[in-house]
């Protein structure tokens, strides 16, 4: 990480700001602060902006876990944002993603022209090149908005919309920054039948993060 992370716990004094503190240590429990979390708390106020607007897109939306955790991973490969892809690629795996689906998550060229591989559903594959569109070009094709409204409602449509934006705010902050991982965690996710250490800084691509 480029800017040293504030100690853990924070040792914060002012009201406002134990109470920000007690917001992101709720939305994260059981788990301890993450790295993330300790890089934002150099302010404090923004760190509560982003508690929020993220536990909503966690957790408050209506899309199925599939397809959100399928869209995050996405991004992360795009933006080449490999600490966001050890958090979220094992949660796509648990939701139900198959591992020949995550190698199509980890395509690193542009989805466009491709035709949707058996191994993800039309949903998933709608959400997949919208994500890898609006990632790398911002602006999205006619064509594959009208993929995506064929079989998303439109509630849908903005939620997808706001994941995979609020993701990419947060990979580019994550990549800028070069954010890495803490080294004394060490989680097991069993549907990817491999240990994944923390520890390292941003990597160099998702099987080099995968294998640490």
């Amino acid at each position: 990480m480029r800017i040293p992370y504030v100690p853990n716990p924070p040792p914060f004094s002012a009201p406002e700001e134990t109470q920000i503190l007690q917001r992101v240590q709720a939305r994260r429990a059981p788990r301890p602060l993450q790295p993330l979390d300790l890089a934002l708390f150099h302010s404090p106020p923004l760190a509560d902006g982003w508690n929020s607007f993220l536990g909503a897109v966690r957790t408050k939306t209506s899309l199925a876990d599939d397809l959100r955790e399928l869209a995050i991973s996405r991004v992360a490969v795009c933006n080449r944002a490999w600490y966001e892809w050890q958090h979220h690629a094992p949660l796509a795996a648990q939701a139900g993603v198959s591992k020949d689906a995550l190698d199509v998550i980890k395509i690193e060229g542009p989805l466009q022209g491709l035709e949707r591989p058996e191994v993800l559903s039309e949903k998933q594959w709608a959400v997949l090149v919208y994500t890898d569109e609006m990632t790398r070009n911002v602006q999205v094709r006619d064509e594959t908005f009208g993929q995506l409204k064929q079989v998303f409602s439109d509630k849908e449509v903005v939620e997808i919309t706001g994941t995979v934006a609020a993701y990419n705010c947060v990979s580019r902050f994550l990549v800028a920054l070069d954010g890495k991982l803490y080294t004394n965690f060490i989680f097991y996710y069993p549907l990817l039948s491999n240990y994944s250490k923390v520890g390292e800084r941003n990597g160099t691509g998702p099987d080099d993060v995968m294998t640490h």
